[in-house]
């Protein structure tokens, strides 16, 4: 961190003229500048700037890890575009079509009772 003193603007007199009261701390590595100019002594004026730099920090930290936790699991998810489908039950046509290996099956109520035998079948060609 970087601390400098200067002399206050606005309102205040003979003792803003005069005296270096307020405060600049840049946080070096992220770039972050705070000044604080509101109390009337240079201690006041600091602990005020140190405040205001740890909640901007705080802040930045909270948006960083907000964002790569949404990065996660935006990739878990995925784009839910139709082309990451793996299969379309379609009940009225009474077809189940697998898009991986782009087959389609009949008889869902078989299928989804148990009988997964001409799929696993058909998975165990694909990959040999």
């Amino acid at each position: 961190m970087e601390i400098s003193f200067f002399r206050s603007s606005g309102p205040g007199g003979q003792n803003v003229n005069k005296v270096e009261t307020a405060v600049r701390i840049t946080h070096k590595p992220t770039g972050v500048v705070v000044a604080s100019q509101t109390e009337r002594s240079q201690n006041a004026n600091k602990e005020n700037a140190l405040t205001i730099l740890r909640s901007k920090l705080f802040e930045e930290m909270q948006r960083q890890q907000a964002s790569s936790l949404g990065a996660i699991r935006r990739e878990q998810i995925g784009s839910m575009e139709r082309s990451e489908k793996i299969r379309t039950y379609n009940f009225p046509d009474d077809r189940i079509t697998d898009h991986r290996i782009n087959k389609k099956f009949h008889n869902i109520e078989k299928i989804l009772a148990g009988n997964l035998d001409p799929i696993v079948e058909t998975f165990s060609k694909k990959s040999a």
